[in-house]
């Protein structure tokens, strides 16, 4: 693959489970590093910062820093900076406080129904305890009022280290059939997404290569966009997602552990 300069890696099942290291991924990340490679990860968390992201891999031993990691939410206030400036904002996302990649983004509480008149767009990150009913209903009330839909995937799970775990796409697809709307998606598999990844690392997509577990979000994504995709058998990979994913993967291996080989890289 000597026409491959860049790599967009996955995080989350590509190279950690609930942010532990997956076997021999650091040292492939070093190897791809030192092959003189630009890396950038690119995910779909929306529970955590670029900088907790990169103090955590790097405390793991990742060769990594914050500006090597493009986030959903970083995205999407890229994307409502451009398309809704100034827009009030009601964010539903479980997890941990993730304004600083949401800088610029206007988020209101609509937890006691006052603000209800004034919100133009409902944000959807990953799922967790707070997408309950009386969450969910007050975004649906907000969608009937003509409020913008911006998720920040589709994903419909992730493995944690306790298994398959339910995410934010299972609610939104019942929030788009129940408010007649369809929701603006930022993260994978959007192509501007990928777009922001390429003009991130100042590659062309024939020059890229995408490693990712989830097979129509991460690898078919990417080859839409043009970039060589890599399925990596970890992660939330199943055997029956592949057969019946929509279309063929470049290229599958058993774990990120065994890209340098695939890339042709000496050890």
């Amino acid at each position: 693959m000597d026409a491959v300069r860049a790599v967009l890696i996955d995080i989350d099942g590509v190279l950690t489970v609930s942010w532990q290291p997956l076997p021999g991924a650091v040292d492939a990340l070093r190897e791809i590093r030192d092959a003189g490679l630009a890396v950038v990860l690119v995910t779909n968390t929306t529970s955590r910062t670029r900088a907790w992201i990169a103090d955590t891999l790097e405390e793991a031993g990742f060769p990594v820093t914050a500006d090597d990691i493009l986030t959903a939410p970083a995205v999407t206030a890229a994307h409502l900076a451009d398309r809704a400036p100034g827009a009030r904002c009601v964010l539903l996302n479980s997890g941990g406080d993730i304004g600083e990649d949401l800088a610029g983004v206007t988020v209101v509480d609509d937890s006691d129904g006052n603000s209800a008149g004034d919100v133009d767009v409902v944000i959807l990150g990953g799922a967790g305890p707070e997408f309950g009913y009386e969450a969910l209903n007050r975004a649906f009330g907000h969608l009937q009022r003509g409020a913008r839909l911006v998720a920040m995937h589709r994903n419909l799970y992730w493995r944690t280290d306790a298994g398959l775990q339910l995410d934010s796409g299972a609610f939104l697809a019942g929030l788009e059939a129940a408010a007649r709307v369809e929701a603006e998606v930022t993260g994978k598999p959007s192509p501007a997404f990928f777009a922001a990844a390429l003009g991130h690392l100042g590659v062309g997509a024939d020059e890229a290569l995408m490693v990712g577990d989830d097979i129509e979000s991460d690898v078919l994504a990417a080859q839409r966009a043009g970039i060589t995709g890599v399925l990596v058998k970890t992660g939330k990979y199943l055997p029956e997602t592949h057969r019946a994913a929509s279309g063929t993967p470049d290229h599958v291996i058993d774990s990120f552990a065994d890209l340098p080989g695939l890339l042709g890289l000496a050890k």
